[in-house]
């Protein structure tokens, strides 16, 4: 067993990877969730979850589950009542929810003298302090809202996509939803049912991913065959086009960059309700003024409700952003999971992939896992990791694509690049082998030639 105890803040998927893979590895640790239990944002009794009731995944079951878990549902696209309790599930079975201490909320970290991490939370029965030797930061990316600044001044409802939760807020009112994307477009074919008339405020033209492809969930074709990042741009853009039609003829813009650059909405049933008249696509917003909200196109609307589809923050509320060593919108982390400095800081779930599922970042939570392990138990392998993150060039994590360089794209990666770089470091540091990429290989060719 180990010799340290470490912190694993938030009990959502992420948490409780990162929990099981540590409880694999025989490292002793202890979990914290400001909420009542298990799930994270997938318990909309959460207070602090931003799900509503229409929600469901939008990737597919089967890519997106525990390996070692399977859903017992045979829904492809479960609600968030199938996946909370799956959560509560997988953390029982595995008796993970015991590790952890509910309705306490992380309030500060700081470093103590002797390189561990001083925890400080508010609980139920009062304030708490602990040591550890390093925590795992698991808190959730869609947690802090992203409310942009517009000119003027709305005097109807203005609210962020994160406190809707049910279409009959929208009962009889003149919506305005800013943004389109997976959140927005399907508020958005709530509303249509509700809502006096619903419009979309649009910045720039989406691709539409429909959820069933040949008959089969769209993120299931082409499993473990990834293709060249240009090929698959080419033949699924022509795919979509030949299902979906073009977007433009409902009213959005043109794309300005090619498909996958951005995250792609996996929602056509907004396409559906554009094509019967159900709401209307707008150009971007001006200004507000009142009740009237204007348009950069010149044209304006009026409206009772704005509903901001504007996307969260990244937001580590609890700990000084230089011992993250934030880099404009996010942490600069090596596989968006180490600090650069290796000072006991470990970050999961900060990795935005389409079709990286639960288990994709549950191998990040491996990765973690094996670090630690290492570090107590074979130091030469945690030192030699370390001086390769230090000295060599980091992996290129977009597989072939040139994301937008936007806020909500600063934590993005291609699944397959990243999948494949953290099994290569997993393994490294659960051998005295370095990893054997291209670079290396041709290095030791190199010095085979020369010899």
């Amino acid at each position: 067993m180990s010799v340290h105890r470490y912190a694993i803040i938030g009990a959502g998927p992420s948490g409780l990877a990162a929990a099981r893979a540590l409880q694999k590895a025989g490292i002793e640790f202890d979990g914290y969730e400001a909420s009542r239990g298990v799930g994270g944002l997938w318990d909309i009794e959460n207070p602090r979850s931003t799900i509503y009731e229409s929600a469901h995944l939008i990737s597919s079951r089967t890519t997106t589950e525990f390996a070692e878990f399977p859903m017992r549902t045979t829904a492809d696209y479960p609600s968030h009542r199938e996946l909370i309790t799956y959560f509560r599930d997988f953390a029982d079975h595995f008796g993970l929810a015991e590790r952890f201490r509910f309705d306490t909320k992380v309030t500060s970290l700081e470093p103590t003298d002797d390189g561990g991490w001083m925890l400080r939370a508010d609980a139920v029965d009062g304030t708490l302090e602990q040591r550890y030797a390093g925590v795992i930061l698991a808190n959730g990316t869609l947690a802090e809202p992203n409310i942009p600044s517009f000119r003027g001044e709305f005097t109807g409802e203005l609210l962020h996509t994160s406190a809707y939760k049910a279409a009959t807020q929208l009962t009889g009112k003149r919506v305005l939803i800013i943004g389109a994307g997976n959140s927005g477009c399907d508020i958005a074919v709530d509303a249509v049912h509700h809502a006096a008339s619903v419009d979309m405020s649009v910045r720039r033209g989406y691709y539409f991913v429909p959820r069933y492809l040949f008959g089969k969930p769209s993120d299931t074709l082409n499993q473990g065959r990834p293709l060249p990042a240009r090929f698959k741009q080419f033949v699924d853009t022509r795919v979509l086009r030949a299902f979906t039609g073009d977007p433009v003829r409902f009213g959005f813009p043109k794309p300005d960059y090619k498909i996958y650059e951005s995250h792609p909405i996996v929602n056509t049933l907004i396409l559906n309700h554009l094509g019967q008249g159900d709401l209307r696509i707008m150009a971007d917003v001006d200004r507000f003024d009142g009740g009237t909200v204007h348009f950069r196109d010149g044209s304006s609307g009026e409206y009772d409700t704005v509903v901001l589809a504007t996307g969260y923050k990244l937001d580590y509320p609890f700990v000084d952003r230089a011992a993250l060593e934030w880099s404009g919108m996010a942490p600069r982390l090596f596989l968006n999971t180490f600090t650069p400095a290796f000072n006991g800081l470990y970050v999961m779930g900060m990795i935005e992939a389409s079709g990286i599922g639960w288990q994709g970042r549950y191998e990040q939570a491996e990765l973690i896992a094996a670090y630690l392990a290492a570090l107590e138990r074979h130091p030469d392998r945690a030192a030699a990791f370390r001086a390769r993150v230090a000295g060599e060039p980091w992996p290129d994590l977009t597989g072939g694509y040139k994301y937008l360089g936007l806020e909500r794209m600063s934590y993005y990666v291609n699944k397959d690049a990243y999948r494949g770089a953290v099994r290569t470091a997993t393994q490294a540091l659960k051998t005295d082998a370095a990893p054997r990429g291209p670079r290396h290989a041709r290095s030791a060719a190199r010095k085979k030639v020369t010899a």
